[in-house]
């Protein structure tokens, strides 16, 4: 191959990959092909994961994949640890409505507030300002070729737990677009 058609190449199946990330699926929205992800129930391991309401204290948790894997049922392994995407809609958090506070799923910090949280359209939980700064660890994503997005992290645990953009409404100006099964809701009356 010539170097001119192998760049042709790698151009045509890079855009075609792309498509497939964000071709519209059958209801109009549009998802990730490779993030067909069902919104399933917590394992019942992390249903025995603390909860902590405060700001972050700077002590983190480090497990093995294994030890993850015990605490985690497939899919929220597969968007926590292996930093992936759950299908757009399918999540219980995206339309929830009720007072109260989102955790990491992994490991139970305090990560979102449900007064912060808003109806962005796009399938996903969505934030405009985290429960505390510190909770949340923001680092480059460049996994999308000619894509470069901010990943957020869980500052306890380092799980993923989604994307902020500056899309958002004010006072911030952010959306904070996450996984519903990253996340834990604890009711507040």
């Amino acid at each position: 191959m010539t170097t001119s058609f192998k760049t042709i190449t790698i151009a045509i199946v890079l855009a075609a990959g792309i498509f497939c990330l964000y071709a519209p699926t059958a209801d109009g929205s549009r998802s990730s092909a490779s993030t067909n992800v069902p919104a399933l129930a917590t394992s019942p391991a992390a249903d025995k994961i603390a909860l902590v309401d405060g700001e972050f204290d700077g002590k983190t948790i480090e497990r093995s994949a294994a030890d993850w894997q015990a605490i985690l049922t497939p899919d929220e392994y597969y968007i926590l640890r292996e930093e992936g995407t759950e299908k757009a809609y399918s999540g219980p958090l995206n339309k929830n409505k009720r007072k109260g506070d989102y955790h990491c799923a992994a490991c139970g910090l305090v990560v979102f507030r449900s007064n912060a949280k808003y109806d962005s359209g796009t399938g996903w939980p969505s934030f405009y300002k985290p429960a505390f700064k510190k909770n949340v660890a923001e680092k480059v994503d460049r996994s999308i070729p000619a894509e470069e997005r901010i990943e957020v992290e869980c500052a306890r645990c380092g799980s993923h737990l989604g994307h902020v953009f500056d899309d958002g409404p004010q006072p911030t100006g952010l959306r904070y677009c996450i996984n519903s099964l990253a996340l834990k809701f604890n009711e507040k009356k």
